[in-house]
């Protein structure tokens, strides 16, 4: 079985090279497969250089900084073309634990959908300014009310996807990016039917570098679980009617 972690970068320079060791040493079917959006730091150049040394180191370069949902969707459909039979997206800044990948493999051979949860014992975020974390755990419980979702972590950005997880949800039809496209694909999971399972999971502020949060992702996230909401109140009234 093959496993792929998809990892998106902008400016991790300080954090990939460590990032890779820690991962590939926790399983031997991990891959790892960076999504480097042109960083001005020479993230990518250094990328380059780790894979030209290690054959289980993949890199996707881009044009330049596209999005966080873009940079998923693509290294998502480049994983599954390498023949992945799980896909794991993590954060490159070692805010999610590389240890917690094995309990991942363990969990996804009975359930569709692994996702690691900071809400789900209580609050586990360390370093978070209080501000940003009532934003996140609210807009848990706001996705929550509007889609009927039921996970508690509904904005996680550490998942494990079976292949055929991936297939059934087709990312072309995903759309939304930063939070928003974390809600949307667990939305897309519940749609189908699909089992979904959280863990618990210790969430660290990063290490190093910057934060890519943004006014523009968090509103975009607040009308796309509306949007989410109608589609699917649209489909049933259509399925009446026909």
């Amino acid at each position: 079985m093959k496993t792929i972690v998809v990892i998106p970068t902008y400016n991790e320079c300080e954090n990939v090279e460590r990032l890779a060791k820690e991962i590939l040493k926790q399983d031997s079917t991990l891959h790892v497969l960076f999504v480097d959006d042109n960083s001005p730091d020479g993230t990518g150049r250094l990328l380059d250089a780790l894979a030209a040394e290690n054959e289980k180191i993949k890199v996707m370069h881009r044009s330049g900084k596209l999005g966080l949902g873009s940079a998923y969707r693509e290294g998502f459909k480049a994983a599954l073309a390498m023949g992945a039979d799980y896909i794991i997206e993590m954060d490159a800044d070692f805010s999610h634990d590389p240890g917690v990948l094995t309990t991942f493999l363990e969990k996804i051979q009975s359930c569709d959908l692994v996702v690691g949860s900071r809400y789900l014992n209580g609050v586990s975020v360390v370093n978070w300014p209080i501000r940003r974390l009532i934003l996140s755990y609210f807009a848990s419980v706001y996705t929550r009310l509007i889609t009927g979702l039921s996970i508690n972590d509904c904005t996680s950005g550490f998942k494990c996807f079976r292949r055929q997880t991936i297939e059934a949800i087709d990312m072309n039809r995903i759309a939304s990016d930063g939070y928003s496209f974390q809600i949307e694909m667990n939305y897309r999971c519940m749609e189908k039917g699909l089992d979904i399972v959280e863990v618990p999971i210790i969430f660290i502020d990063r290490h190093a570098g910057s934060s890519k949060m943004s006014r523009k992702i968090v509103l975009e996230a607040i009308t796309m679980v509306w949007k989410l909401r109608a589609g699917t109140l649209l489909r049933h009234l259509f399925k009446l009617k026909g």
